[in-house]
């Protein structure tokens, strides 16, 4: 892949992120709702496709995606209550980063026992 391509692609993801940002200042609700639509995984998917048209390879990246989706949702619950609590912003992150690196961690084992190979 080409510099350009790489920035161009780091260009739009920051695009997104970014536009997360502004609406959540007009609405908290919205941008939550923009922010948790898979669009970094689904344009990570496209580019996968693009640059391999491997479908084995993007199966296996859906399927993993998934595993570890699960693990991150309880950073969403924990961050509230850590901020409704008095805990600063960036302690309350950082909390719920180690949680979900945990967790990330507990499913690569968990998973693995049962033939699940991420």
């Amino acid at each position: 892949m080409s510099w350009l391509a790489f920035a161009a692609r780091a260009a739009l993801a920051g695009v997104i992120v970014a536009a997360v940002a502004l609406i959540a200042r007009r609405s908290p609700v919205a941008g939550a709702i923009v922010a948790s639509l898979p669009l970094v995984s689904v344009l990570g998917m496209m580019f996968l496709w693009h640059d391999t048209h491997d479908p084995e390879r993007l199966a296996t990246h859906a399927g993993a995606t998934l595993w570890y989706v699960i693990p991150s949702l309880p950073m969403f619950a924990l961050l509230p209550v850590l901020l409704r609590n008095g805990i600063s912003f960036w302690a309350s992150l950082a909390m719920g980063c180690t949680l979900t690196v945990l967790l990330y961690l507990a499913t690569t084992l968990i998973a693995a026992r049962f033939g699940v190979t991420l």
